[in-house]
């Protein structure tokens, strides 16, 4: 990440301070720490203020940070408690009257430690999604990665796919899309892998499980990939040994026609309400509104899951350059589910898809 692109990201996120009433902010959130600084290890933390950015880590971390925080921060590492090294820090600054931290990933144990043996005028106050908003809209950086990572996780599926048959185990086939993802150059996996089959497929969020692939089974893959720290999230429903019977093929088409209606439809600066319901109307229209109980989608980046929210409950505009799921399911109890997934940037004019759209119905014989 360029260095200027980071000062231009903690110009943003400074000018935001104000309206808290904040002169400076403690960022702990990992992907938070990430996105304004450079840092991809695992512990460490950014101090902003306006005379500068301070990245607090361990000895652990002291080479990665010379090399991937380098001028952009003020690196300190601590031999001692690093919320005791932040106390010390902000006593440097005479004019920092009130600092904020992220309520998300501070612990009250923690944010007791924060004002612990405060001896001046430092107030700590908890704050919710201050950088988390400048990260909802990508730059084109981002989207590339995004992009990338969407075709590896494609061309994992299709390796795993060739390999899929009725007798196999769950775990088995998470095990070869898994080791695909990361021969193709995924640096990890966002999430774990969800391979469900047969009546399993109807829990949205299920546990790869032991259970042997029947022929005729509905297999539900929900996976992610992960280029240079951005995730993509793919979910295709296959058949596996047979063709797909009626209502299979059925029950399929309908949640195809909803994921294409909002594919096509949603553009930046309607509402997360408005863009559940592009999909959610056409599948309650056939009477199976029960039947899809998550939301649309949500927002990809540093995290899988993060803003904007494609949700009924979200009446906030969503972002231009927002990334985001367009993932709608049905799932009937005791039979199946079906849930279609791709990844797509937002603009006013529409939406670019970023994975490959490919949702026809595939039958694995």
């Amino acid at each position: 990440m360029p260095p200027e692109r980071r000062a231009a990201r903690r110009d943003a996120l400074l000018a935001l301070l104000p309206r808290q009433g904040l002169d400076g902010l403690v960022v702990t959130h990992l992907p938070n720490v990430r996105y304004l600084t450079g840092f991809t290890g695992s512990s460490g933390l950014a101090v902003l203020l306006r005379e500068e950015t301070i990245f607090v880590s361990d000895f652990r971390y002291r080479t990665q940070a010379e090399s991937e925080v380098g001028d952009v921060a003020r690196i300190e590492i601590t031999p001692t408690d690093r919320w005791e090294r932040v106390r010390q820090l902000l006593g440097e600054y005479a004019g920092v009257g009130a600092v904020g931290f992220e309520s998300q990933t501070v612990t009250v144990e923690e944010a007791s430690s924060l004002a612990k043996g405060n001896d001046r005028r430092v107030a700590f106050r908890a704050t919710k999604g201050l950088v988390e908003q400048l990260r909802a809209s990508k730059d084109p950086d981002e989207v590339e990665a995004i992009r990338q990572a969407a075709h590896l996780a494609h061309e994992a599926l299709d390796a795993t796919l060739e390999t899929v048959r009725a007798g196999q185990r769950e775990r088995e086939v998470a095990a070869v899309l898994e080791g695909e993802l990361r021969r193709r150059g995924s640096e990890w996996h966002p999430f774990p892998t969800i391979v469900a089959s047969g009546p399993r497929s109807a829990l949205p969020h299920a546990r790869t499980a032991d259970r042997e692939i029947v022929r005729g089974d509905l297999l539900l893959l929900d996976f992610g990939a992960q280029v240079d720290g951005y995730c993509a999230d793919i979910t295709r429903t296959v058949v596996v040994g047979r063709a797909p019977d009626e209502r299979q093929r059925t029950i399929y088409e309908l949640v195809r026609a909803a994921q294409l209606a909002a594919r096509e439809r949603i553009r930046s600066g309607m509402t997360g309400k408005d863009a559940d319901a592009l999909a959610r109307s056409v599948i309650e229209a056939r009477g199976f509104g029960d039947a899809f109980g998550h939301s649309l989608g949500h927002g990809l980046g540093l995290e899988v899951h993060e803003g904007p929210r494609l949700s009924a409950l979200n009446l906030e505009p969503l972002p231009e350059a927002a990334v985001v799921t367009i993932e709608p399911g049905v799932y009937v109890a005791g039979w199946g589910g079906v849930r279609i997934e791709d990844d797509v940037l937002l603009r006013a004019g529409g939406a670019e898809l970023l994975s490959r759209g490919d949702t026809q119905l595939r039958a694995l014989t």
